[in-house]
Protein backbone atom coordinates (compact mmCIF):
# COMPACT_ATOMS: atom_id res chain seq x y z
CA UNK A 1 0.00 0.00 0.00
CA UNK A 2 1.54 3.17 -1.16
CA UNK A 3 0.74 6.46 1.48
CA UNK A 4 1.50 10.09 0.74
CA UNK A 5 1.65 12.04 3.19
CA UNK A 6 0.34 15.73 3.53
CA UNK A 7 1.11 18.87 6.01
CA UNK A 8 1.35 22.66 5.82
CA UNK A 9 3.70 25.42 5.87
CA UNK A 10 3.28 25.92 9.34
CA UNK A 11 5.51 22.71 9.72
CA UNK A 12 8.52 25.07 8.09
CA UNK A 13 10.02 22.29 6.16
CA UNK A 14 12.42 23.21 3.46
CA UNK A 15 11.84 22.35 -0.11
CA UNK A 16 14.56 20.12 0.24
CA UNK A 17 13.30 18.73 3.11
CA UNK A 18 9.95 17.88 1.25
CA UNK A 19 11.50 17.16 -2.05
CA UNK A 20 13.58 14.16 0.04
CA UNK A 21 10.79 12.89 1.62
CA UNK A 22 7.95 13.21 -0.88
CA UNK A 23 5.90 15.58 1.71
CA UNK A 24 3.26 18.04 0.01
CA UNK A 25 2.59 21.28 1.77
CA UNK A 26 -0.83 22.93 1.76
CA UNK A 27 0.19 26.68 2.56
CA UNK A 28 -1.27 29.56 5.05
CA UNK A 29 -1.89 32.46 4.21
CA UNK A 30 -0.59 35.89 5.49
CA UNK A 31 -3.54 38.65 4.99
CA UNK A 32 -1.52 42.18 4.84
CA UNK A 33 -3.17 45.54 2.95
CA UNK A 34 -6.05 43.63 1.53
CA UNK A 35 -3.58 41.26 -0.28
CA UNK A 36 -4.05 37.73 0.63
CA UNK A 37 -0.57 36.09 0.70
CA UNK A 38 0.06 31.93 0.66
CA UNK A 39 3.09 31.32 2.60
CA UNK A 40 6.04 29.01 0.68
CA UNK A 41 4.06 30.04 -2.62
CA UNK A 42 3.84 34.32 -2.92
CA UNK A 43 6.67 36.72 -1.86
CA UNK A 44 6.07 38.12 1.46
CA UNK A 45 5.87 42.28 2.25
CA UNK A 46 8.99 43.18 4.12
CA UNK A 47 6.86 44.98 6.68
CA UNK A 48 4.24 42.52 8.61
CA UNK A 49 3.11 45.15 10.69
CA UNK A 50 -0.95 45.06 11.26
CA UNK A 51 -0.74 41.43 9.33
CA UNK A 52 -2.92 38.55 10.32
CA UNK A 53 -2.84 34.97 8.99
CA UNK A 54 -5.50 32.17 8.13
CA UNK A 55 -5.56 28.55 7.64
CA UNK A 56 -5.53 26.63 4.00
CA UNK A 57 -9.58 26.35 3.46
CA UNK A 58 -11.04 23.21 2.81
CA UNK A 59 -11.68 23.96 -0.83
CA UNK A 60 -7.94 24.27 -1.07
CA UNK A 61 -6.89 20.91 1.04
CA UNK A 62 -9.24 19.25 -1.15
CA UNK A 63 -7.62 20.05 -4.54
CA UNK A 64 -3.95 19.14 -2.61
CA UNK A 65 -5.56 15.58 -1.93
CA UNK A 66 -7.52 15.23 -4.87
CA UNK A 67 -4.18 15.92 -6.94
CA UNK A 68 -1.91 14.02 -4.60
CA UNK A 69 -4.90 10.68 -4.66
CA UNK A 70 -4.57 11.16 -8.26
CA UNK A 71 -1.27 9.70 -8.64
CA UNK A 72 -1.14 6.25 -10.29
CA UNK A 73 0.94 5.19 -7.31
CA UNK A 74 -1.01 6.41 -4.45
CA UNK A 75 -3.72 4.49 -2.20
CA UNK A 76 -4.02 7.22 0.76
CA UNK A 77 -2.87 9.94 2.61
CA UNK A 78 -2.12 10.62 6.11
CA UNK A 79 -2.68 14.23 6.09
CA UNK A 80 -0.88 15.66 9.60
CA UNK A 81 -1.41 19.77 10.48
CA UNK A 82 -1.01 22.34 12.68
CA UNK A 83 -2.80 22.22 16.31
CA UNK A 84 -6.68 23.02 16.21
CA UNK A 85 -5.74 25.38 19.03
CA UNK A 86 -3.69 27.72 16.91
CA UNK A 87 -5.22 27.09 13.58
CA UNK A 88 -8.52 26.30 11.78
CA UNK A 89 -6.37 24.04 9.28
CA UNK A 90 -7.26 21.24 10.79
CA UNK A 91 -10.92 21.49 10.73
CA UNK A 92 -10.81 22.29 7.18
CA UNK A 93 -8.96 19.03 6.36
CA UNK A 94 -11.41 17.06 7.89
CA UNK A 95 -14.57 18.42 6.18
CA UNK A 96 -11.96 18.26 3.00
CA UNK A 97 -11.56 14.94 3.53
CA UNK A 98 -15.21 13.76 3.72
CA UNK A 99 -14.85 13.47 -0.08
CA UNK A 100 -12.35 11.35 -0.31
CA UNK A 101 -14.53 7.96 1.18
CA UNK A 102 -12.04 7.35 3.76
CA UNK A 103 -9.00 7.38 1.93
CA UNK A 104 -7.40 10.82 3.57
CA UNK A 105 -6.72 10.55 7.57
CA UNK A 106 -6.04 13.47 9.42
CA UNK A 107 -4.77 14.14 12.34
CA UNK A 108 -4.19 17.31 14.25
CA UNK A 109 -0.28 17.25 16.06
CA UNK A 110 -0.96 19.42 18.17
CA UNK A 111 1.84 21.36 17.71
CA UNK A 112 3.13 23.46 15.03
CA UNK A 113 7.03 24.39 13.47
CA UNK A 114 9.40 21.49 13.53
CA UNK A 115 7.08 19.75 16.31
CA UNK A 116 4.79 19.20 13.08
CA UNK A 117 7.64 18.53 11.11
CA UNK A 118 9.04 15.84 12.74
CA UNK A 119 5.95 14.13 12.49
CA UNK A 120 5.10 14.61 8.82
CA UNK A 121 9.10 13.20 7.84
CA UNK A 122 8.15 10.32 10.83
CA UNK A 123 5.18 9.66 8.55
CA UNK A 124 7.06 10.12 5.41
CA UNK A 125 9.94 7.42 6.91
CA UNK A 126 7.16 5.16 7.47
CA UNK A 127 5.15 5.23 4.17
CA UNK A 128 8.15 4.81 2.80
CA UNK A 129 8.63 1.13 4.52
CA UNK A 130 5.87 0.41 3.05
CA UNK A 131 3.67 0.46 5.99
CA UNK A 132 -0.29 0.41 5.61
CA UNK A 133 -2.40 3.80 6.60
CA UNK A 134 -2.74 3.15 10.32
CA UNK A 135 0.74 2.50 10.94
CA UNK A 136 1.86 5.82 9.17
CA UNK A 137 -0.75 7.84 11.52
CA UNK A 138 0.55 5.70 14.12
CA UNK A 139 4.11 7.20 13.03
CA UNK A 140 2.91 10.67 13.14
CA UNK A 141 1.23 10.96 16.39
CA UNK A 142 4.28 9.10 18.29
CA UNK A 143 6.89 11.78 16.67
CA UNK A 144 4.02 14.75 17.53
CA UNK A 145 3.57 13.23 21.57
CA UNK A 146 7.39 13.04 22.34
CA UNK A 147 8.06 16.40 20.92
CA UNK A 148 8.51 18.99 22.98
CA UNK A 149 7.88 22.62 21.22
CA UNK A 150 9.92 25.30 23.04
CA UNK A 151 9.81 29.36 21.99
CA UNK A 152 11.24 32.73 23.15
CA UNK A 153 9.25 35.94 22.15
CA UNK A 154 10.74 39.36 23.06
CA UNK A 155 6.94 40.28 23.76
CA UNK A 156 3.41 38.92 24.07
CA UNK A 157 1.58 41.35 21.97
CA UNK A 158 1.84 39.62 19.14
CA UNK A 159 0.13 36.39 20.53
CA UNK A 160 -2.66 38.40 22.14
CA UNK A 161 -3.29 40.41 18.94
CA UNK A 162 -3.70 36.48 17.33
CA UNK A 163 -5.92 35.77 19.92
CA UNK A 164 -3.18 32.74 20.90
CA UNK A 165 -2.86 34.17 24.53
CA UNK A 166 -4.64 36.20 26.85
CA UNK A 167 -5.14 40.19 27.28
CA UNK A 168 -4.16 39.50 31.24
CA UNK A 169 -0.73 37.70 30.62
CA UNK A 170 0.02 39.73 27.42
CA UNK A 171 -0.55 42.73 29.20
CA UNK A 172 1.47 41.76 32.59
CA UNK A 173 4.22 40.63 30.37
CA UNK A 174 3.91 44.19 28.31
CA UNK A 175 4.11 46.29 31.52
CA UNK A 176 6.34 44.12 33.40
CA UNK A 177 9.03 44.31 30.45
CA UNK A 178 9.16 40.30 30.69
CA UNK A 179 10.72 38.17 28.52
CA UNK A 180 8.11 34.91 28.86
CA UNK A 181 9.43 31.48 27.52
CA UNK A 182 6.21 29.34 26.46
CA UNK A 183 5.99 25.56 25.66
CA UNK A 184 3.30 23.63 23.63
CA UNK A 185 0.89 22.31 25.66
CA UNK A 186 -2.72 20.42 24.78
CA UNK A 187 -2.06 21.99 21.62
CA UNK A 188 -1.66 25.12 22.61
CA UNK A 189 0.92 27.96 23.45
CA UNK A 190 1.69 28.39 27.22
CA UNK A 191 3.69 30.72 29.36
CA UNK A 192 6.36 28.21 30.76
CA UNK A 193 8.81 31.17 32.44
CA UNK A 194 8.83 34.65 32.60
CA UNK A 195 12.19 36.40 32.62
CA UNK A 196 13.58 40.31 33.04
CA UNK A 197 16.18 40.09 30.37
CA UNK A 198 16.38 38.53 26.57
CA UNK A 199 19.36 37.00 28.05
CA UNK A 200 18.42 35.22 30.80
CA UNK A 201 14.99 34.08 28.66
CA UNK A 202 17.54 32.38 26.22
CA UNK A 203 19.79 30.54 29.10
CA UNK A 204 16.34 29.22 30.20
CA UNK A 205 15.36 28.42 26.45
CA UNK A 206 18.47 26.57 26.62
CA UNK A 207 17.67 24.41 30.24
CA UNK A 208 14.19 23.87 28.74
CA UNK A 209 15.67 22.11 25.82
CA UNK A 210 18.12 20.31 27.82
CA UNK A 211 15.78 19.12 30.19
CA UNK A 212 13.40 17.95 27.51
CA UNK A 213 16.69 16.11 25.97
CA UNK A 214 17.56 14.17 28.84
CA UNK A 215 19.52 11.48 28.25
CA UNK A 216 18.05 9.96 24.87
CA UNK A 217 19.20 10.72 21.82
CA UNK A 218 17.33 13.31 20.08
CA UNK A 219 17.09 15.94 17.09
CA UNK A 220 16.82 18.90 17.51
CA UNK A 221 15.66 21.96 15.53
CA UNK A 222 16.31 25.66 16.08
CA UNK A 223 13.98 28.02 14.69
CA UNK A 224 14.06 32.19 14.32
CA UNK A 225 11.90 34.84 12.89
CA UNK A 226 14.54 37.83 11.98
CA UNK A 227 17.06 36.77 14.46
CA UNK A 228 19.55 34.62 12.21
CA UNK A 229 22.78 35.50 14.43
CA UNK A 230 20.74 34.73 17.83
CA UNK A 231 19.94 31.70 16.57
CA UNK A 232 22.88 30.21 15.24
CA UNK A 233 24.36 31.24 18.85
CA UNK A 234 21.22 29.38 20.37
CA UNK A 235 22.12 25.95 18.47
CA UNK A 236 25.73 26.20 19.36
CA UNK A 237 24.76 26.29 23.04
CA UNK A 238 22.53 23.27 22.80
CA UNK A 239 25.27 21.27 21.04
CA UNK A 240 27.44 21.83 23.95
CA UNK A 241 24.67 21.23 26.37
CA UNK A 242 23.13 18.25 24.86
CA UNK A 243 24.66 14.92 25.33
CA UNK A 244 23.09 12.62 23.10
CA UNK A 245 22.92 15.25 20.17
CA UNK A 246 21.67 13.41 16.72
CA UNK A 247 21.46 15.68 14.20
CA UNK A 248 20.48 19.80 14.74
CA UNK A 249 19.31 22.27 12.45
CA UNK A 250 18.22 26.08 12.19
CA UNK A 251 15.39 27.40 10.34
CA UNK A 252 13.49 30.83 9.56
CA UNK A 253 9.96 30.35 11.23
CA UNK A 254 7.15 30.18 8.62
CA UNK A 255 5.52 34.08 7.96
CA UNK A 256 2.33 32.73 9.79
CA UNK A 257 4.23 31.87 12.78
CA UNK A 258 6.46 34.67 12.74
CA UNK A 259 3.27 37.26 12.85
CA UNK A 260 2.24 35.44 16.05
CA UNK A 261 5.31 35.53 17.81
CA UNK A 262 6.85 38.61 16.21
CA UNK A 263 10.50 39.60 15.57
CA UNK A 264 13.46 38.44 17.70
CA UNK A 265 11.70 35.31 18.70
CA UNK A 266 13.23 32.06 18.82
CA UNK A 267 11.92 28.60 19.04
CA UNK A 268 13.27 25.14 20.01
CA UNK A 269 12.08 22.02 19.24
CA UNK A 270 13.34 18.41 20.71
CA UNK A 271 12.40 14.97 18.95
CA UNK A 272 13.82 11.97 21.00
CA UNK A 273 14.23 9.06 18.95
CA UNK A 274 12.09 6.41 19.23
CA UNK A 275 13.86 3.22 20.68
CA UNK A 276 12.92 0.86 17.75
CA UNK A 277 13.50 3.34 14.84
CA UNK A 278 16.48 4.20 12.86
CA UNK A 279 17.37 8.39 12.58
CA UNK A 280 14.80 10.09 10.81
CA UNK A 281 16.69 13.92 10.83
CA UNK A 282 15.71 15.34 7.26
CA UNK A 283 19.07 15.00 5.64
CA UNK A 284 19.40 10.67 6.78
CA UNK A 285 17.40 9.63 3.95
Amino acid sequence: MNIAVVTDSSACLTAEDCGRWGIEVAPLHVLHDGQDYRVGVDEMPDDLTGATTAGASPAELRAIYRRVLERDDVDGIVAVHISQQLSGTWVAARNAAKDFDGAVCVIDSESVAMGLGFAAIAAADAAARGEDIDAVEAAAVDAAERSSCLFMVDSLEHLRRGGRVGAAAALLGTALSIKPVLHVRDGKLVVRDKQRTGTKARAKLVDAAVDAAGEAKVDVAVHHFAAAERAETLAERLRERISNLGEISVKEADTVLGVHVGPGALGVVVRPYAEETAELSPGSR
